[in-house]
């Protein structure tokens, strides 16, 4: 594994964002596009304050998170809202957010649709992701209910997927789509997290799905 590891976690931020940044600016020269596809949750947020503030061509950029929770902006549990207040300000205000979640009262209902607006948008240009303690990461969790169908090479983009330490019925990513970003990181804090992503290098993916991804990411790591 690729682990890189830095002195504090702010040193970490300032460093990853800067790395985001130039890969999106690379991106965007070589092919006038790009996608970024970014956690929810409180880790990333000082990544995202950052990211804001570059100067970035955002209006060709599309963002995109690699999971939501079914539940509406409105909720504090809502992975979109985050994004809006802490990503999509400054100069990010201008790129397109790609969602995730729409009104309905199952994630099934409103798949295909949700598909159809992502798949344009493929593949991933820059692709961050977080992991539980579990070894999740996205919400692909090791005991979800439909976890291998959407580690097949042949999953389809998007699924919908449940887990009792999901809480609500989430909407993820699926394996091929994560695997096929050309550039991808993993943020993690701490030593659970320290420990637990070596362990996953040993154990099978349904049992460590953050393995789908760890032959070609980058793991920024700080206590």
């Amino acid at each position: 594994m690729n682990i890189v590891e830095y002195a504090d976690r702010e040193m970490m931020m300032m460093a990853l964002a800067n790395i985001i940044a130039g890969e999106l600016g690379d991106a965007l020269r070589q092919h006038g596009r790009a996608t970024l596809c970014v956690p929810g949750g409180t880790t990333p947020g000082p990544v995202f304050d950052l990211l804001s503030a570059v100067d970035l061509d955002w209006a060709h950029v599309a963002v995109v998170l690699n999971d939501e929770r079914w539940v509406g902006e409105d909720s504090p549990r809502s992975n979109t809202r985050l994004l809006r207040q802490r990503l999509l300000q400054g100069h990010a205000a201008a790129a397109q957010l790609i969602p995730l979640y729409a009104p309905t009262n199952t994630p099934e209902e409103a798949l295909e649709a949700l598909a159809d607006g992502l798949t344009p948008h493929l593949p991933i240009s820059v692709l961050l992701l977080g992991m539980g303690a579990d070894m999740h990461t996205a919400s692909l969790f090791p005991r979800a209910d439909k976890l291998n169908e959407a580690l097949a090479d042949d999953a389809p983009p998007l699924m919908a997927l449940r887990a009792d330490e999901a809480g609500e019925p989430r909407i993820t990513l699926t394996a091929p789509v994560l695997r096929d970003a050309q550039n991808i990181h993993i943020l993690i804090t701490g030593a659970d997290k320290r420990a637990a992503i070596t362990a996953a290098a040993g154990l099978p993916v349904a049992d460590a799905p953050v393995r789908v991804v760890l032959g070609d990411a980058t793991i920024h790591w700080a206590e």
